[in-house]
């Protein structure tokens, strides 16, 4: 019975991994991928071939592409599973109507931690006292009870 139960043992710690779990997402190692590109002489044939097809495209006067990278590892068996961002780059390509590679912008997670977000708040244009309030306060009213039966 001992000789059984101390398999047991064995066999459920050797399944576990002492080693993080490590979670990839997007293009792998773009900080070194996108050191290769180079403006004005790069084409949409060279960013396919070096990272593949983009994570995001939208077309403006120019076409911008968007690749993403970001991993994350699990912080310790204490934390519950909750994760750790280890690695978040993001880099922006503009192209333009040849398919060169016009802009290159590329962020990593200290970059992103730098950007400083307006504290500026807009103010209410109807407040309760004008026209436009009262007006569409009334409208209101009568498109819910038309007949003005309800208390």
């Amino acid at each position: 019975m001992k000789k059984i139960s101390l398999f047991i043992i064995i066999l459920l710690i050797s399944n576990c991994s002492i080693k993080k779990v490590e979670k990839h997402h997007g293009v792998h190692f773009l900080d070194k991928k996108q050191q290769k590109l180079t403006l004005n002489t790069s084409n949409k044939n060279d960013l396919l071939n070096l990272l593949g097809p983009p994570s995001t495209k939208s077309s403006f006067d120019n076409d911008v592409w968007i690749y993403i990278e970001r991993v994350t590892k699990n912080k310790s068996v204490f934390s519950l599973g909750k994760d750790e961002l280890f690695v978040n780059n993001v880099l922006v390509l503009e192209i333009d109507n040849k398919g060169l590679i016009v802009k290159k912008n590329f962020y990593d997670i200290t970059k992103m931690n730098e950007l400083k977000f307006s504290k500026k708040e807009t103010k209410d244009q109807l407040s309760k006292n004008s026209f436009v309030y009262g007006f569409l306060q009334s409208m209101k009213q009568k498109i819910n009870d038309p007949l003005n039966k309800r208390k």
